[in-house]
Order: structure tokens, then sequence, then C-alpha cells
């Protein structure tokens, strides 16, 4: 399936609707997936104190470009925004569902909380042996050159942070899709035909070099086996496993 979608002639082909045709789409399937993620939210969170499961979601008409993502408002409140030309881009009605319930996926997984407290971790133990080496250096030769100790230790803070950041960024991916997975199949929509726009062999960077919303969600087997799999567990146990 992963190769099909990589390969021109035997990817799933779609019409290219209209920005007005493909809102209303969006917007038809916003009106089944919402109600479905937050019931399923509720039920996942319902032993966290006061999770918010009522997520905005909404159309951004300020970027240009194809991209789907999860976000907070100046409130905390949590939101999925779309925009237009990755909403037209979806070749039906399943891509949409599917993306939506992983985007989803990432506040019910708290994903955005994690990779920060990953960060900071990374920063701090990087960050704490950089300042032990040249606390050592200096011991062991006084009179050596600290001139670059401060931007020596700026730098590895901030790749402490960055390498903590990524860590398990594959494992958000993977388990955001499971959850898709569920929101979309109990939302009526089929998550194996909507997984396939993971799969599409697009560029990882746009036109101005910024990472597309295929290099922040990399295309590879494992995301729609997750999904075959996710899919069997439900239909033999009635629920999902995210370990």
């Amino acid at each position: 399936m992963f190769a099909e979608e990589q390969n021109p002639t035997t990817a799933v082909a779609g019409r290219r609707l209209s920005d007005q045709q493909a809102v209303a789409q969006f917007r038809q399937v916003v009106s089944r997936v919402e109600p479905v993620a937050e019931r399923f939210c509720k039920q996942e969170t319902a032993d966290r104190e006061n999770f918010d499961c009522d997520i905005q979601i909404v159309v951004d008409t300020s970027m240009e470009g194809r991209n789907a993502y999860q976000t907070y408002n100046d409130a905390g409140k949590p939101v999925v925004g779309f925009t237009i030309p990755m909403i037209a881009d979806a070749r039906n009605p399943d891509e949409l569902a599917f993306v939506l319930g992983h985007e989803m996926g990432h506040h019910i997984g708290q994903h955005s909380h994690k990779q920060q407290q990953q960060a900071v971790a990374g920063a701090l133990i990087l960050g704490a042996l950089t300042a032990y080496g040249q606390a050592s250096a200096t011991a062991a030769n006084p009179y050596r050159y600290t001139g670059n100790d401060q931007r020596d230790m700026q730098n590895s803070i901030e790749l402490g942070a960055g390498v903590g950041q990524m860590a398990y960024s594959q494992t958000y991916e993977l388990e955001s899709d499971v959850i898709g997975t569920a929101i979309t199949k109990a939302a009526g929509y089929d998550p194996v035909k909507g997984a396939r726009f993971f799969a599409r062999p697009e560029g990882k960077r746009t036109a101005n070099g910024r990472l597309s919303f295929w290099g922040t969600h990399p295309p590879d087997e494992k995301r729609l086996a997750t999904v075959l799999a996710t899919i069997e567990g439900i239909e033999v146990s009635g629920g999902i496993s995210r370990r």
C-alpha cells in the first residue's frame, strides 16, 4: 500500500476541488468527526482532572502552503488548524477525516507539552555536561583560553534542547496515527484510505526552505502498518492500544 502511493501510476487519484467546494467538504467532515473526537477524548482522559476536550477547529487563511497542525491559543485552548491549500489538496473526505483525527491525537496525547519537557531536560543535561567539561579543563590547565566557553555553552544548550525535542517525535506521530485511526473509523470514514495521504511522495521542504507537512509527518511503512494494526485491534477487542 505504501509502495502504491509512492508510485505515481498506482497512487490514488482524486478530483481537485475549488477552494469553496473543498472548504464545504471539510466542514461536512468536521461535523461528523468533531463530536466523535470529543467523546473519544473524554474517555481517554477520564483520569486527568479538568482536561480540555473542546478542541477548536479552524480554517487558517493566513498561511499559503499546505499544512495542518495542532496548537494552543492565547487562552490555552486546544486548536487544530487546516490551511485552504491543505483542504483543497485532499483527494477524498477520508483523508481529511484521518488528518483531522491525527492532529486531534496530538492534543489528546499531550505531545507538545511532553516535547517542551524533553527540550528542557535535553538542554539541562547537555549544558551540565559542557559545564563539567569546561570546569575539568580549567582545573587541568588554569591558563587555558576560556573566551569561547560562553558560546560553546549556549550551543550545547540549544543542541540539547533540539535533541530532547526530537527524541520521541516518531513515537508521538505513531501514537497520533493510532488515535486518528480510532476517531476516523468511529466517525464512519475509512482510516486506511485516509492514511494514504501521509504516504504521498512529497518533498520534505517547501519552496522557501521550511519543513513541509510531509517533513514534519514523514511518510514510511510504519505509519500504514500502525493503522492496519490499530484497525485489527479495534475489531478484535473493541479498543486501542497506544503502548
